[in-house]
């Protein structure tokens, strides 16, 4: 599998993961920030939260490493909780606009 096929196949799995205080998942809410995948199938996924002090953090994090490790031709995982920069609204997906009622 390519480098672009499980990059692919990595944002269809971070679609399935939802902070349970929304409705929306990750990659829509614009959390994701970098997602590098090595020829030999290792993944450095960066991401923030909406908030710092998330008290799903945890969860969240662990859910998005191990839907990543899942995946075919994926060696290893690693997701780096990073704050800057900030998050905020303007940096979710016209879906998750929608559907939170900002739009």
């Amino acid at each position: 599998m390519t480098q672009f096929e499980i990059e692919e196949k990595i944002v269809d799995m971070l679609k399935t993961v939802y902070d349970p205080e929304i409705p929306v998942n990750v990659y829509d809410l614009g959390l994701i920030y970098k997602i590098d995948v090595t020829d030999e199938g290792a993944v450095a996924v960066d991401m923030t939260l909406t908030a710092p002090n998330c008290p799903v953090a945890d969860f969240i994090l662990e859910d998005v490493r191990q839907k990543i490790a899942s995946i075919e031709g994926v060696t290893s995982t690693v997701v780096n909780l990073v704050f800057e920069p900030e998050w905020d609204k303007e940096m979710m997906s016209e879906e998750a606009k929608l559907e939170l009622g900002f739009l």
